[in-house]
């Protein structure tokens, strides 16, 4: 397991990359229940959901483009 990230003056960085992590593992569906909530306890939700959003719109565009690569060729 990962090393819990530093907390310092750039607190809202490490927030908003731990919020990335949180949203990787969520995609792939592998995550234990005891890192989920100390990762969840030391990050702002909103990063989670403006993370997630994005994650979800890059999937779906890079979907997109991959089914008209596909079609096209």
């Amino acid at each position: 397991m990962a090393e819990p990230l530093p907390e310092d003056k750039n607190s809202g960085k490490v927030s908003f990359w731990r919020a990335v992590r949180i949203v990787a593992w969520a995609f792939v569906g592998l995550r234990d229940r005891s890192g989920h909530q100390q990762d969840m306890a030391q990050v702002k939700p909103v990063h989670v959901i403006v993370v997630g959003v994005l994650a979800a719109l890059l999937l779906v565009l890079s979907l997109v483009w991959l089914v008209n690569t596909v079609l096209s060729a």
